[in-house]
């Protein structure tokens, strides 16, 4: 009975759809990260230049990306704002936007909080020697915070990586998704999704395992410079 679950999964073409959908997974994954790590980046900064008028912007994006759950946000980004607002967004696109937005506050607050550790005196100098705000942040602030940014922003990434698991709920055809379909086709034998479900997460796991070695080797190179 175990031998006839596990060949399941080399059935077919049963491992190649799983593989496809962890690609799936991590192409999301990945851009979403790139594109929240750059827009967190410009507004964490922004929010730390000490601009009263953008300041309640910031807030009230990122309260929302805190408090309002990721399903409900991908149920109104996928099924209620492109009705209302007559736009064609695919089910990959949707997520993508998303998570980026997620990403994007949550590592802006990360990155403001790093950038308000670093002494005052740091920037004072800076404008001294006539550098400019722009150029501050730059060459001198936001290098500085990167070490104290790092670990939180592995953190963030895997969480992100992790919550791609609900995707499978606005039809993205994800490693999720794939196990899900597979399952259901052999729905007779009851140790299939045992083996599809414990694969799935050997895949999660090694992602993140990876991420987290990544961080650490990074996070010590950084600290031999400071």
């Amino acid at each position: 009975m175990q031998i006839l679950a596990i060949s399941t999964i080399f059935e077919g073409n049963n491992l190649l759809r799983l593989l496809s959908g962890l690609f799936v997974t991590i192409e999301i994954s990945v851009i979403s990260i790139f594109i929240g790590t750059v827009l967190g980046l410009i507004l964490g900064s922004l929010w730390t230049t000490g601009n009263h008028l953008i300041q309640p912007f910031f807030k009230l994006y990122l309260e929302i990306f805190r408090v309002v759950p990721t399903i409900p946000l991908l149920f109104l980004f996928y099924y209620i704002f492109p009705r209302n607002l007559n736009i064609n967004l695919s089910s990959m696109q949707v997520s993508i936007l998303v998570f980026s937005l997620w990403f994007a506050a949550e590592f802006s607050d990360i990155v403001r909080g790093a950038i308000q550790s670093i002494s005052k005196n740091q920037r004072e100098n800076a404008y001294t020697i006539g550098l400019s705000m722009f150029q501050t942040y730059r060459y001198v602030l936001v290098p500085q915070s990167i070490p104290n940014i790092l670990p939180a922003f592995i953190n963030l990434s895997t969480r992100i990586i992790k919550t791609t698991s609900i995707l499978l709920l606005i039809s993205v055809t994800d490693v999720i998704t794939v196990g899900q379909q597979i399952i259901e086709a052999n729905a007779q034998d009851t140790l299939v999704p045992l083996l599809i479900y414990a694969l799935i997460a050997l895949f999660y796991f090694l992602i993140n395992f990876l991420l987290s070695q990544l961080s650490q080797r990074l996070e010590r190179k950084f600290r031999k410079y400071e």
